[in-house]
């Protein structure tokens, strides 16, 4: 029996670079481990919800995604009816091109919530959201569990008060290293240097004035968690209020879980003992 209770299971071959199979044991904690993190949502009182699969280029374009981030989007893409008998009669699909659909790939979880609020107001006490979602980048290059074409992101969302959000970081960032305790992690935070909303020539300036995105590291730098402060960039862009406040400023703290099950097995040597760890923090 696997250490899942559940018979052996042969072994699970990766499609490519950045396409990784977890077997049963790899799911588990990886499974686990966002039980772990989603004590952040309830600790804060955010509710569960799930996010849109694609988002549109056209709202992605408001949030200057295109202009930060050219090198990372993934297009959904289609097949063209005219390109339907071919692939019936068994033509390879590799041969017919795809015509676009004006949708991406979500690179982040909190986009599609972002982008669902366009134009509304979430009050005087502010909000907060939970969500964890597939996310997708175009890398250039894959490293096992470290930088995946397609991963697992949770991220818990606060629209509000500019206090508000300065609150909901030290609270997750809080939060952060208290799992890093409990999992037995030794992690280090940094200011990160790739804001993603600040464009032109200003970026690297405003950053070392006024670091918008901290990144917590497992020993290998490999960056596992973040903690990010949009400032009121998105409440202006998508004309979301705050009540009697005014534009709302927003933060997250977001959670690459497969890089938590990296860091895992880097802190104690392999997966099986990783998930003993987390099942005896965790029962």
């Amino acid at each position: 029996m696997s250490p899942t209770g559940a018979p052996p299971v042969p072994v699970l071959k990766n499609s490519g670079p950045g396409l990784v199979t977890l077997d049963p044991v790899h799911t588990a904690l990886l499974r686990g481990l966002d039980g772990l993190l989603s004590g952040l949502a309830v600790r804060l009182a955010a509710p569960e919800v799930t996010g849109p699969p694609l988002l549109a280029a056209d709202g992605l374009a408001k949030l200057d995604y295109f202009r930060n981030f050219p090198h990372l989007g993934l297009s959904a893409g289609r097949f063209a009816p005219d390109a339907y008998d071919g692939l019936a009669a068994g033509q390879a699909p590799g041969d017919r091109a795809l015509e676009p659909t004006g949708h991406l790939l979500p690179s982040a979880t909190c986009y599609g919530l972002l982008l669902s609020l366009e134009g509304a107001d979430v009050g005087e006490e502010g909000l907060r959201l939970s969500a964890a979602g597939r996310c997708f980048r175009n890398e250039t290059h894959y490293d096992g569990l470290r930088r995946l074409w397609g991963f697992h992101m949770r991220e818990v969302l606060y629209l509000g008060t500019k206090q508000g959000a300065v609150e909901h970081l030290e609270r997750g960032a809080e939060f952060v290293g208290e799992a890093a305790g409990l999992l037995g992690l030794d992690l280090t935070r940094a200011t990160a240097d790739d804001p993603f909303y600040d464009k032109g020539g200003s970026r690297a300036k405003l950053m070392a004035l006024d670091p918008v995105k901290h990144e917590f590291s497992a020993p290998d730098g490999t960056a596992i968690a973040s903690v990010n402060r949009h400032r009121n960039f998105f409440g202006e862009r998508l004309g979301i209020t705050a009540g009697s406040h005014g534009t709302a400023y927003s933060a997250c703290v977001a959670f690459g879980t497969e890089r938590w099950v990296h860091a895992m097995i880097l802190a104690h040597g392999t997966a099986e003992k990783a998930l003993d760890h987390l099942r005896d923090v965790r029962p």
